[in-house]
């Protein structure tokens, strides 16, 4: 039974183990949070003053509101983890407690023996009464390891109470823990409570004033649209334009060609003339190697039969000396006719190789003169835009880190359920003095002026456009090439206050989710 309730308050430990890594990262997490909500309360400090009743203050509430609930449910969650911690603290302590009794009772048992016989008279009779010398030896063996017994009975009594003290001093602390947390808690429900009131607080200043803002939303809509049409009428003459340039460098690339391969086909004649006039010499040395390698071969042949011959006549007369003489001279005739047809089949070999040679020669002269024409007539290739290329990877299109107020797209006003925003690009709100900058190299297309006395800032990337717009003054101007990161403009205020980036991105003639497009 002992050991079974042993093995459950290893699980349980096992279980508290993990909780406590779970807290920890709780704890580190709302730390992290803390620091967010802190420089959202930095932020909101800076651009209360300056704003009135600006979508950008609101999202910062409602992101600040959203953290603190986060805190709070982690704070919950820490909460549940320190009362598993105390319980299971507990059981530890019930789990020390019967071992300790169980050992004190152990240890009251040796206690009782040895005051039976706690005489140093009994002791030395106890060993004098041994039949023999090794029996008097385990005797004091004995009573030796049996004083070491009651000494170890003892430090285990003293290090299981030590734990329990230790075990019970950590169970307060998780109690203390516990409280301070439920203080921190309450603080922070009431810190929520406060937040929620002023945000309730500033959407009921917005329902107030909202036939003013309304009126100025739409006529800033106006604007936009009106901007809209500019940006739309920029960016289909600069396709136009884009496409003449185009064709025009088409007919003239197809009028280089057109030469180049004029020049290369003559070029491509005379070398196959000067190849033909070179393979009929070739044909003609390969055709008398052939006849001599045929001639010496059939030379060999017969004079290799001959010997054969006399050799055979030599084997059925007998040998002498003119014999002997004409097999040498026979011997002689055949090697040297062999040796006639290896430099003969040598010849026609390397006849062979030097028209192989040759047809390969001539075809890599006719591709060196091909590419000779075109480089000669200026024959080039056009190089595309790699904007698409880093799709996901484009700078950020501000000097500063902001908050997205307004997504692509279209969507309903965060406040006044009846309005409906169309949205070309992403609206960003930042801290005033920063600037805009260009997130990818190119070069400068426009500067538009507005209405409403900001700047627009249109930057041409191959078939792929950037605006920056609500530009209180710009530092780039039309035509100028811009590398990525080079500064366009300083962001103006709104007309709600706050300072707030327009940026969008054109593919061609259609504006596209930029979120998708640049790294943030």
């Amino acid at each position: 039974m002992i050991k079974k309730f042993s093995f459950l308050i290893g699980v349980l430990m096992f279980g508290l183990h993990q909780g406590q890594q779970k807290k920890e990262q709780l704890q580190k997490q709302n730390a992290e949070l803390k620091k967010q909500i802190a420089q959202i309360n930095t932020d909101l400090a800076k651009t209360r003053s300056e704003s009135k009743l600006s979508i950008s203050y609101l999202t910062s509430v409602n992101q600040k509101l959203v953290l603190r609930e986060k805190v709070y449910n982690n704070t919950q969650k820490e909460k549940r983890f320190i009362e598993d911690d105390i319980y299971l603290r507990q059981l530890e302590i019930n789990r020390q407690n019967k071992e300790l009794a169980v050992l004190r009772k152990n240890y009251a048992e040796v206690l009782v023996n040895a005051y039976k016989n706690k005489g140093v008279q009994n002791k030395v009779t106890f060993i004098l009464s041994s039949k023999n010398l090794g029996e008097a030896i385990r005797r004091v063996q004995y009573l030796k390891q049996y004083s070491d017994y009651q000494d170890k009975k003892a430090a285990e009594i003293s290090d299981a109470a030590n734990q329990i003290k230790k075990s019970i001093t950590q169970k307060q602390n998780s109690v203390k823990e516990k409280e301070n947390l439920l203080v921190n808690q309450q603080k922070d429900l009431a810190t929520i409570n406060a937040e929620r009131a002023q945000k309730e607080q500033l959407v009921a200043d917005f329902k107030k004033n909202e036939s003013k803002l309304t009126a100025e939303l739409k006529q800033k809509q106006v604007q936009s649209k009106a901007l809209e049409g500019q940006i739309r009428a920029i960016i289909a003459e600069e396709i136009r334009i884009a496409k003449a340039e185009e064709e025009a460098r088409k007919k003239a690339e197809a009028e280089k060609i057109r030469l180049a391969k004029l020049a290369a086909e003559r070029e491509k004649a005379r070398i196959e003339a000067e190849a033909k006039a070179r393979a009929e010499a070739l044909e003609r040395e390969r055709r008398i190697a052939e006849a001599e390698a045929k001639r010496a071969a059939e030379l060999a042949a017969k004079r290799a039969e001959e010997e054969r011959k006399r050799n055979e006549e030599a084997a059925r007369a007998e040998a002498n000396a003119r014999d002997e003489a004409r097999k040498i001279a026979a011997k002689k005739a055949s090697d040297e006719a062999a040796a006639n047809a290896k430099v003969a089949a040598d010849k026609l070999a390397a006849a062979r190789a030097a028209e192989a040679a040759l047809t390969k020669r001539k075809e890599e002269e006719k591709k060196a003169a091909e590419s000779k024409a075109m480089t000669s007539y200026g024959v080039t290739t056009a190089a595309g835009s790699s904007f698409a290329d880093n799709r996901g990877r484009l700078g950020y299109p501000a000097d500063r880190a902001g908050q997205i107020t307004h997504r692509f797209g279209r969507q309903p006003h965060p406040v006044f359920k009846n309005i409906t925003e169309e949205n070309n690009g992403i609206k960003i709100s930042v801290p005033s003095g920063t600037r805009a900058k260009s997130v990818y190299p190119g070069s400068v297309s426009s500067v538009l002026a507005n209405n409403d006395g900001t700047k627009t800032v249109i930057i041409k990337h191959g078939g792929y456009f950037t605006i920056y717009s609500n530009l209180g003054n710009v530092s780039v101007s039309k035509g100028q090439q811009v590398s990525s990161g080079t500064p366009v403009g300083t962001v103006a205020q709104d007309f709600d206050g706050a300072y707030t980036l327009d940026f969008q991105v054109w593919n061609g003639s259609t504006p596209v989710d930029p979120l998708g497009w640049i790294s943030y």
